[in-house]
Order: C-alpha cells, then sequence, then structure tokens
C-alpha cells in the first residue's frame, strides 16, 4: 500500500501535528458532554464531558486503588468512540432522572440546585457508571482496532468502497451516519488505516452533491483507499486537503467519483419532454 505513515497526519507540519492531536483529547469528551447537553440541556454536559474523558482514558473501578501504579496506568484501555457515545447517553439520562428525584426538596436550596447538586450527583453517578462499564466498552474498541488495524491491501480498498458507498444510499439519514461514525471511530485510533478510513468516507459525502449517486461515491472511495490517502480531519472533504496524504490522488479519487455519477446518471435518467422540461416553444 502507498504511504508508509504510522501516525496521525504524517504529512502534516510539526506545530500543527502536534495540536491536531492535543485536538483529539478533547473530541471524545467533547462529543459525550453534547450528546448528554441534547439529552438534559445544560446540567447534563458536565456529566457527560467527565464521563466521555473516563472513557477515553479507559478508568475503570479497579484502577480507583491503584491509581500510583504506573503499571496500572500503563494497563488502562480507551473505551474509544463507543464508549464515549455511552458516557452521554448515560449521562443524559441520569441527569433527567436526578432532576425529577430532587422535585420534592424545599423551594429554599433551589438556587443551588443547578451549580451544586445536579452538576455534583451527576459527575459523582455518571463516572461510577463508566468505571465500571469500561472494561466491556475497552475489549469491544480493542477488538475492533485490531480488525481495521489488520486489514491491508485490497481488503482496505474493500472497505472504502462500502463505507463510502454507505455515504450517499440515504445522504443525511441512518446508513450515511453509521458510515460516518465508523469513521470517527477509526479516526480517533490515531492509526494509519482509521486516518485511510476516514478519507474515504469523506469522499464518499464530497461526490453526491457533484451528482449524488452510489456508484460514483463508491469509486471515489475506493480509489482513495487504493491511493493510500489518509485524512487527519474528521470532516471538511477537499477543504481540508491541505492536511491530507497524498492529496493529489484524492482530488483525483473525487473527481473520478463525480464522473462516475454523471455517467451513470446519463444513462439512467431520460430526457424530459419539452412541455416538461421548459423548452417547448
Amino acid at each position: 500500500m502507498p504511504g508508509e505513515i504510522t501516525s496521525l497526519g504524517a504529512g502534516v507540519a510539526g506545530p500543527f501535528n502536534f495540536q491536531l492531536n492535543q485536538a483529539f483529547n478533547f473530541m471524545l469528551p467533547i462529543l459525550a458532554g453534547y450528546i448528554a447537553m441534547s439529552i438534559a440541556d445544560r446540567p447534563g454536559l458536565a456529566a457527560g464531558f467527565v464521563g466521555g474523558w473516563i472513557a477515553k482514558q479507559g478508568y475503570t473501578l479497579g484502577y480507583l486503588s491503584t491509581a500510583m501504579d504506573s503499571e496500572a496506568q500503563a494497563a488502562l484501555v480507551s473505551g474509544g468512540f463507543l464508549g464515549a457515545l455511552l458516557a452521554g447517553f448515560v449521562a443524559g439520562y441520569l441527569m433527567l432522572g436526578i432532576e425529577r428525584a430532587l422535585e420534592k426538596l424545599p423551594s429554599s436550596i433551589e438556587g443551588i440546585k443547578p451549580i451544586l447538586l445536579y452538576p455534583v450527583l451527576g459527575v459523582f453517578l455518571t463516572s461510577l457508571i463508566m468505571m465500571g462499564v469500561n472494561p466491556i466498552m475497552g475489549a469491544i474498541n480493542s477488538a475492533l482496532s485490531g480488525f481495521l488495524n489488520g486489514l491491508s491491501g485490497s481488503s482496505m480498498v474493500l472497505l472504502g468502497i462500502i463505507v463510502a458507498g454507505m455515504q450517499a444510499t440515504d445522504v443525511g439519514g441512518p446508513v450515511n451516519k453509521a458510515a460516518y461514525v465508523f469513521g470517527t471511530a477509526a479516526l480517533a485510533e490515531q492509526t494509519l488505516s482509521g486516518n485511510m478510513i476516514m478519507a474515504a468516507v469523506m469522499a464518499g459525502g464530497m461526490v453526491p452533491p457533484l451528482p449524488a449517486c452510489i456508484l460514483g461515491s463508491a469509486t471515489a472511495g475506493g480509489l482513495s483507499m487504493l491511493f493510500g490517502c489518509a485524512s487527519p480531519a474528521p470532516h471538511g472533504g477537499a477543504w481540508v486537503i491541505a492536511v491530507i496524504n497524498n492529496p493529489v490522488q484524492y482530488l483525483i479519487a473525487l473527481f473520478a467519483g463525480a464522473a462516475v455519477g454523471c455517467l451513470v446518471l446519463s444513462l439512467l435518467k431520460k430526457p424530459l419532454p419539452p412541455e416538461q422540461s421548459g423548452l417547448a416553444k
């Protein structure tokens, strides 16, 4: 496979690459925080953020008793994107339950609920739950990472075809979102395979507007994988071309996908009668 890179954004300038890596440390906690906020409004934000951070770091209940042990720290396994996703929902619905449970408290302490009771109880309970389930989420995340990192050659091209084609299947719908979630989950692992998957997903998302067609998107995703293109950015398509590995080949993949889409549409779509097209004299 072309592109012998082994870490996030290897083709990117050093300072920018460093800042991008630092930003990824907060991507999952922020995701979890805003998922929780979408469920329970502002009270859910803090609990979701902390739950997402715990998921990313891989903290467990067993880790609490060995927090100063360097070997225990090295053994932590991140729950990754799926763990952060779970943390957001846990924190959000847990906060809704806390709000209902505290409704009958005296009105004299109403003012301290949002600044003390909600955040303290929400963060504490979310942390306990996430530490309890993190071993399971970490195992799932490790298995997924191992599967992705084990792909090479034609397997990666096939995967690119599948995820890019999914992007164009129901633009904005559940199939599209499943492909994007898969791409960002792979990207969060900061590996070459993850970056290549994200590039293929973005290629599939860029083709439909040029026009929309699954075959065109699948072509773009397959070529992106074949060319070894890799993206350290979770969104942006051609707008983040400056940070994509093998940028020229990536643009070729996009335009090839668009060309295939145009060709297929021209073969499948019949010209409208003059009275429907507005060209009637």
